[in-house]
């Protein structure tokens, strides 16, 4: 048995934030005292801003308080109504901002090398009420945008994606925030790039910008103006500045989680009880989650989950249940690859702060828990 135990060894966590240099962040926000400009657009949102289109090399970039308010404003935006074909492997936010819009997702199941919509199962699902396909890009790892644009073409489709875990992610050379009519990007603080809490909605389309802008401000276009019916998603400036403090500091973090993922790697590779997440060679990679099949099934997938726990190691299934299984729903849905997927995964600890002998320390445990199994 393992000599690591509870009591002598630090537990470590699935994730933890990536946090600047405390003074730089009280100098970024000392200004807020002077101005007391909090909210609406100030100078921090409107600076985070521009940095972003900078680094996402995107022409519009629209910032919001959360991902999940991103998304509904990016339905209401596009003006999708009927049905939406999406996946069921995503987080909970991603079918709720539909059915909270009155739309119909429609599912349609993933393929089973890098868990992402199925683009081969697509057109089959479309019907005169679909108005959108909304695809998830899962773990870092990219859609077939390729496929999907030309199907949203042929079928005068729109075409909005959930980027949440792919922020700094460049496909053939191409930032993730270009692809399709909308992106939507998760700042939660458990992203590999966060504003506290925060998204954003990229686009190329010119139009698009000022119907966001009403639609995060109640419809206000002047101080007695008041032009659509907007709710309130503005991002405040003390999110922003937490942003502009985390974003020189990407590239070295991105870099830290690579030769953490590398280290797994190496230590898992070779493992038979499970199967490593397949990164694809056109991708340039955030390595946003560590994400392993438990090969032998959801049993077994239990039973790794709780022998690292006993033995400080805090891991996720991630995702699981899918969320055609929630019980808030009631949905009848033939989606057999992410059933397979959703009842095998685990996602291990991935974060910059993490140190090769912790990466050693949860590998060594798996091993031998896999093996005694």
């Amino acid at each position: 048995m393992s000599g690591s135990n509870v009591e002598t060894d630090a537990v470590i966590p699935v994730t933890r934030p990536s946090m600047p240099d405390f003074d730089t962040y009280v100098e970024m926000i000392r200004p807020l005292w002077e101005s007391r400009h909090l909210s609406n657009r100030g100078e921090n949102v409107r600076a985070l801003e521009e940095e972003l289109e900078q680094r996402l090399h995107v022409p519009h970039v629209s910032l919001l308080t959360n991902g999940h308010l991103a998304l509904e404003t990016a339905i209401d935006v596009l003006g999708l109504t009927g049905e939406v074909i999406t996946t069921p492997f995503t987080f909970a936010s991603t079918t709720h901002a539909l059915i909270r819009k009155q739309i119909t997702p429609v599912f349609c199941d993933i393929n089973p090398v890098d868990y992402t919509i199925d683009v081969n199962k697509i057109e089959a699902l479309i019907t005169e009420r679909t108005t959108a396909i909304l695809p998830v890009h899962v773990y870092g790892n990219v859609c077939d945008v390729e496929a999907i644009e030309q199907l949203a073409k042929r079928h005068g489709l729109r075409v909005l994606y959930d980027a949440a875990h792919a922020f700094g992610v460049r496909h053939d050379g191409r930032d993730v925030s270009t692809f399709g009519d909308l992106t939507m990007f998760s700042f939660h603080a458990t992203k590999v790039f966060h504003t506290i809490e925060g998204g954003a909605l990229t686009f190329r389309d010119a139009r698009y910008v000022e119907a966001i802008h009403q639609a995060v401000n109640f419809g206000i276009t002047g101080p007695e103006s008041v032009e659509s019916v907007g709710g309130n998603a503005k991002m405040n400036e003390f999110q922003a500045a937490m942003g502009r403090c985390n974003l020189p500091r990407i590239d070295a973090d991105i870099e830290k989680r690579k030769r953490l993922v590398e280290r797994y790697d190496t230590r898992l590779g070779n493992a038979s009880f499970l199967r490593l997440n397949l990164r694809n060679e056109r991708t340039e990679s955030n390595y946003a989650y560590y994400p392993v099949l438990v090969t032998k099934g959801r049993a077994a997938r239990d039973d790794m989950m709780a022998y690292l726990a006993q033995h400080g190691i805090l891991a996720r299934k991630y995702f699981y249940p899918l969320v055609t299984d929630f019980s808030c729903y009631a949905f009848d849905a033939s989606v057999p690859n992410a059933t397979y997927v959703s009842d095998r995964v685990i996602t291990l600890p991935l974060y910059p702060d993490m140190t090769m002998e912790m990466v050693d320390r949860i590998c060594d445990v798996i091993l031998e828990g896999g093996n005694e199994r």
